[in-house]
């Protein structure tokens, strides 16, 4: 029977000859950052609506974005595939999941949503939101309560 201290040292020495991952290059940017690239969300949301790819790919999941909206915008119902994890950067916003109470968030505050669950917000009435998202799935997003469980 293998020793604990026998089984350890078997793995650190495969992992020893696994080639080691690609450098990447460290990041550090702001929701004003001039070298963003904003683009449109999808057409269900109204126009004023925009995204910035922080890191990754959308189309293949793992993706930080950052979501901005202007004061007094309503966020319509709808649902991703992926869960989100979100910190409200900037702004005050409710925030309504199907089957919770609504919950306002203020900078710095952190919010998960869970994949399928419908959801809505709304901006306040003082500031833009921007929203930083983190993404497990390919990012995507479905107007309405479609999703399930």
């Amino acid at each position: 029977m293998l020793k604990p201290q026998h089984v350890i040292s078997a793995v650190v020495l495969v992992l020893a000859g696994a080639p080691a991952p690609a450098a990447e290059a460290p990041l550090t940017l702001t929701f004003t950052d001039s070298q963003l690239q904003w683009g449109a969300c999808p057409d269900f949301i109204p126009q004023g609506c925009e995204i910035a790819v922080l890191h990754g790919d959308p189309t293949q999941g793992n993706a930080d974005v950052f979501f901005k909206v202007p004061a007094n915008f309503t966020i319509p119902e709808h649902w991703h595939t992926s869960a989100e994890r979100m910190v409200l950067v900037s702004g005050e916003l409710q925030v309504s999941y199907d089957g919770a109470p609504t919950t306002v968030l203020k900078p710095g505050m952190y919010a998960y949503g869970p994949p399928r669950l419908a959801h809505r917000a709304i901006c306040g009435s003082v500031a833009p939101c921007v929203l930083f998202i983190a993404f497990d799935a390919p990012l995507d997003a479905f107007a309405g309560k479609g999703g399930g469980p």
